[in-house]
């Protein structure tokens, strides 16, 4: 195994364990907040794949599906506690943007050689991420770390423990 099938294999389970966690919320149950301030399922899977996009957004070959018109405004920080439950997706729409935004990652990572991984990292995540193959990782991070925070909606829902 290489580097680039390592990834793609980290970044497969990341969307799959994330999707997870949201396959049993009803559109409704996606606008619980655990506790009051805390970010919501619908805000925080819009965050994830507008992150996705920018984290990967300097590594050359990736592009990405449009999103729908005044998404990006719909789940930027300024939206993050807002409790206005207008404009909000579906959670069907949710799992199709991350999914196809997942899969145009994969996609992009394909195209990589193993020394495209090394690359600097120019945007304001360098000190974070280094390197190309560093952002890569960032993701399945990022999405174990949102994880965490649907597992306690998820407690609060009453829905069984996935993993």
């Amino acid at each position: 195994m290489n580097a680039v099938s390592l990834l793609s294999s980290l970044l497969s389970s990341s969307r799959d364990a994330t999707l997870g966690y949201l396959a049993d919320f009803s559109d409704a149950e996606l606008l619980k907040r655990p506790v009051a301030g805390a970010n919501h399922a619908a805000w925080q899977i819009g965050h994830l794949i507008l992150s996705e996009r920018f984290i990967c957004g300097e590594i050359s070959g990736f592009s990405y599906p449009e999103l729908p018109a005044g998404f990006a405004e719909a789940h930027g920080k300024d939206r993050a506690t807002s409790d206005d439950t207008a404009g909000w997706l579906p959670r069907a729409e949710y799992e199709r943007h991350f999914r196809a935004t997942r899969e145009a990652t994969l996609a992009g990572l394909a195209k990589l050689a193993e020394s495209d991984l090394g690359k600097a990292t120019e945007s304001r995540l360098k000190a974070k991420a280094p390197a190309h193959g560093n952002l890569l990782a960032l993701l399945s991070q990022h999405d174990a770390m949102h994880g965490g925070q649907f597992s306690v909606i998820r407690r609060l829902l009453g829905k069984p423990v996935l993993f």
